[in-house]
């Protein structure tokens, strides 16, 4: 998915959608193509392939498709097909962050990619907390944990990379939501003192408008959160009168990510989330938490 770009994307799952609904197989439809089901799979994942626009005529009429979606799928590629050339014209494949690519996985460009297009961030953690609204100090002492060998001229690159991120929570349109575990107020990356300026950080992003940070306290009984461990949804605003983008879940790890959007997987997140937010403080209960916490480390 890495090479991906939004609009393919969106276009790519409306072609899977039309796929599924006649119950064609990858294989029947490659075929039709005359192309290898792996091409087939790349469009629908919304990477770059050689399909032509007589290819994908060909695959309507295998969709048996009406004269009115058959219109609008013409006029949705010949959208895809100019906005790719257009990038192209202009390089925009390449974003900001790639300029710091020597500082992160290899898998996180997409991620990043996705960041930058989204306009709502949903992020569930149970141990820290999440990247775009840590402080300077917190993050170089995560730096530090996980590369003590880097030099600090890299340390210092990646928070430039996370300060650029971070120039989104300014942003009005661009809706956070923070549901944190206890246990995120607890951990004390850098010592009391680094994370008693988180704590107030946090308290202070948690009053805008477009952020809304939540706490899960340790006294709360089993809930989904628990089970479903931690996780960011991205959300996309519309990307023309015939692309919608479709959520997509992010889920790190230490050696990968997985990256999901299928409709089954996203409503499961989506029952999570709501199941969590049953369960949380209010944001004013929240601020009061972390203020006392905040209190603790400094006492």
């Amino acid at each position: 998915m890495v090479g991906s770009t939004i609009p393919k994307r969106a276009f790519g799952r409306f072609l899977r959608g039309l796929r599924e609904h006649v119950g064609a197989s990858l294989l029947t439809a490659s075929l039709q193509i005359d192309t290898s089901k792996q091409t087939l799979v790349r469009l629908e994942d919304g990477l770059p392939t050689k399909v032509t626009t007589p290819q994908l005529k060909s695959l309507l009429d295998l969709y048996e498709v009406s004269p009115d979606v058959r219109q609008e799928a013409i006029e949705m590629w010949n959208e895809v097909r100019q906005q790719d050339k257009a990038a192209k014209l202009q390089g925009s494949y390449k974003g900001w962050w790639q300029a710091y690519a020597d500082q992160y996985a290899p898998h996180f460009d997409h991620y990043l990619r996705l960041e930058a297009t989204s306009n709502h961030w949903v992020s569930h953690q149970l141990v820290l907390v999440p990247g775009l609204l840590q402080t300077s100090e917190y993050r170089r002492a995560i730096i530090r944990a996980t590369h003590p060998d880097l030099s600090e001229i890299d340390v210092e690159r990646r928070l430039e990379l996370a300060a650029r991120r971070q120039e989104r929570i300014a942003e009005p349109d661009y809706h956070m939501d923070a549901l944190l575990s206890e246990a995120v107020l607890r951990h004390r990356p850098g010592g009391p003192a680094v994370m008693a300026a988180q704590l107030r950080y946090l308290c202070e992003a948690g009053t805008r408008d477009n952020v809304s940070i939540r706490v899960v306290p340790f006294n709360e009984n089993t809930h989904e959160g628990l089970v479903i461990l931690s996780f960011t949804m991205l959300e996309f605003p519309p990307l023309s009168c015939h692309l919608m983008e479709p959520p997509c879940v992010y889920i790190d790890g230490a050696e990968g990510a997985l990256y999901l959007e299928s409709d089954r997987v996203i409503d499961r997140f989506k029952k999570a989330i709501s199941s969590i937010r049953r369960v949380a403080l209010s944001e004013n209960d929240t601020r009061d938490l972390m203020s006392d916490i905040a209190k603790e480390y400094t006492a």
